[in-house]
């Protein structure tokens, strides 16, 4: 019967396409009216680091949305015997910020910049003194000034600069239209307006003025549309981009594109002010939805936006659970050593539930998760590191415990700023992502650094892909509600959720270990400093 429901939905049109393109997979989700995933596909892709530039080939994102596209087609005809010929709208999203440049004729002028580069450290600094507002490196807008200072020839060619969403929606629709979630990462959005930012384009314009370039920043940059507004259709060349088999019809509305952070935000419901969620997996990202604004600017903070343009201020980590995955899987080695068959998930489950055996304050020990660098303690290189004393309590339990807290110390650092410094006030955070898959024990270690409830949603294993479904099918038909409002009240309404309050010994015992990982972080920059060693090739 539901698989007769569900053919009959999607013969009419009546489903709602998201693609997210993610830094190692690119995953497409239809979902029905009532938000339930119907059908899904997914492809793996890798980043390249060519020329000293970390990158995607425009061969490299075709390639990967086309065989995304092609799993979902596939996965709808095996599982309904119908080709999936159109959908009621269309969303995309992917990762936030990096640089995208093009020329009048449609040519990408040099390679996409990811947010993954860390080369634009004079550019960023000097933007940020100019606006009194953050900007981190990552950003489009510090790309831009970074090649301007760098004198590349490019620049004076450009006329549209955009992120990898804005991209495939131009090609998809013909339209230079930008969310302003994602938009906010390129350059900075006036709360008022919710357009970027008149004083500070300005600024920019009159920085370079004497450079010759014949372009003002607001006319290379993409329009900005919050969530809910139509932002174009489906052209018949966009169609077969993205669908090599030929069935699907021009003429699809596509929603606004978003960045992977604002499609995380919907997916757990964190939109309305007050509330935040974090994404805890390879790295770390908490948004906050701020009730006003912040009274200075930080270096640590990122000022970006909900899709729907409330303000947001975003503490970004690049380590989060890549050290104790390493962990992991040599315990595991060990393991086998002596016989043991088990599955990947169960060795997860049995060793961070070991944790809960262990200190408070992980018995003396200190581990440093910094695989890449940190720009929230300094650094701009990594070199994991695992410290005790002699005389440290040094049990399997406090050593998981340890690796934990790691995953979790630098984003404290970051939300301490917001929760002490700026005594702004969360009545929840939500978690999803890896650090949070063995129930409880992610969720209880995160609140208790945090010192705010965590909550988890049975949901929250959907995803960005889900949540940019979620806005296409907003901006298709929301009955006049705002997005908060709706998101409550048709997506998460009925939604199970876990929330696990801070523990006052846990809080306690996390501070202790956060005065030793701050006190040895000298110990983490001599690492960087003298540990060079090179692996040399093996024929």
């Amino acid at each position: 019967m539901e698989a007769q429901k569900n053919k009959s939905i999607i013969q009419n049109g009546e489903t709602y396409l998201g693609i997210e393109l993610g830094s190692t997979r690119i995953k497409a989700v239809l979902i029905d009216k009532e938000h339930n995933r119907v059908a899904e596909g997914s492809e793996s892709w890798e980043n390249r680091f060519e020329n000293g530039i970390w990158t995607y080939s425009l061969d490299d994102i075709w390639s990967g949305i086309r065989k995304c596209y092609l799993q979902l087609y596939s996965d709808v005809y095996d599982k309904f015997g119908v080709k999936l010929e159109k959908v009621g709208a269309i969303g995309i999203s992917a990762m936030m910020h990096g640089y995208m440049a093009f020329s009048k004729d449609g040519k990408l002028l040099v390679p996409f910049r990811t947010w993954r580069n860390t080369m634009t450290a004079d550019a960023a600094e000097k933007l940020s003194k100019l606006f009194g507002f953050n900007i981190p490196q990552r950003w489009s807008i510090a790309h831009l000034y970074q090649a301007i200072l760098n004198g590349e020839e490019h620049v004076s060619n450009i006329s549209f600069l955009t992120t990898l969403s804005g991209y495939i929606h131009r090609q998809l629709t013909g339209e230079k239209a930008l969310g302003i979630g994602d938009a906010s990462g390129m350059f900075p959005v006036d709360d008022a307006t919710r357009q970027f930012d008149s004083r500070m384009l300005k600024q920019f314009d009159e920085l370079i003025a004497g450079r010759g370039f014949a372009w003002k920043i607001a006319d290379i940059l993409p329009r900005v549309l919050p969530a809910g507004e139509k932002a174009g259709v489906l052209t018949e060349e966009g169609a077969r981009l993205l669908d090599t088999t030929g069935t699907l019809k021009a003429g699809i509305l596509l929603c606004p594109p978003e960045g992977d952070a604002g499609t995380g935000m919907v997916a757990t419901n964190s939109i309305r002010k007050r509330t935040g969620n974090i994404s805890a997996g390879t790295s770390v990202f908490a948004m906050s939805v701020l009730e006003k604004p912040l009274k200075k600017a930080y270096p640590e903070i990122d000022m970006v936006t909900t899709p729907s343009g409330n303000p947001v201020a975003m503490v970004h980590c690049n380590n989060c659970t890549s050290d104790m995955d390493a962990w992991i899987k040599l315990l595991g080695e060990a393991a086998a050593l002596l016989g043991a068959e088990f599955d990947t998930n169960a060795l997860y489950n049995k060793l961070l539930n070991s944790a809960l055996d262990g200190d408070a304050d992980c018995g003396g020990l200190l581990s440093y998760n910094y695989v890449s660098g940190e720009h929230v303690t300094g650094f701009s290189e990594g070199r994991p590191l695992f410290m005790r004393t002699p005389d440290a309590n040094f049990s399997l339990a406090n050593f998981i415990r340890a690796h934990l807290y790691s995953a979790c110390a630098s984003l404290k650092i970051g939300m301490d700023i917001l929760l002490e410094n700026e005594h702004i006030e969360l009545d929840f955070i939500t978690g999803h992502g890896g650090f949070f898959k063995v129930p409880g024990i992610g969720q209880r270690v995160m609140a208790s650094a945090l010192k705010v409830p965590v909550s988890v949603m049975a949901t929250a294993g959907e995803g960005g892909p889900w949540g940019m479904a979620i806005l296409a099918k907003y901006a298709h038909s929301n009955g006049g509600k705002t997005l908060a409002d709706y998101l409550s009240d048709n997506v998460f309404a009925n939604a199970a959720c876990s929330v696990i309050e801070p523990n006052h010994s846990d809080s306690d015992g996390f501070r202790e270990f956060m005065e030793r990982f701050k006190s040895c972080l000298a110990v983490e920059k001599a690492a960087v400093n003298d540990l060079n060693i090179k692996r040399k090739s093996i024929d």
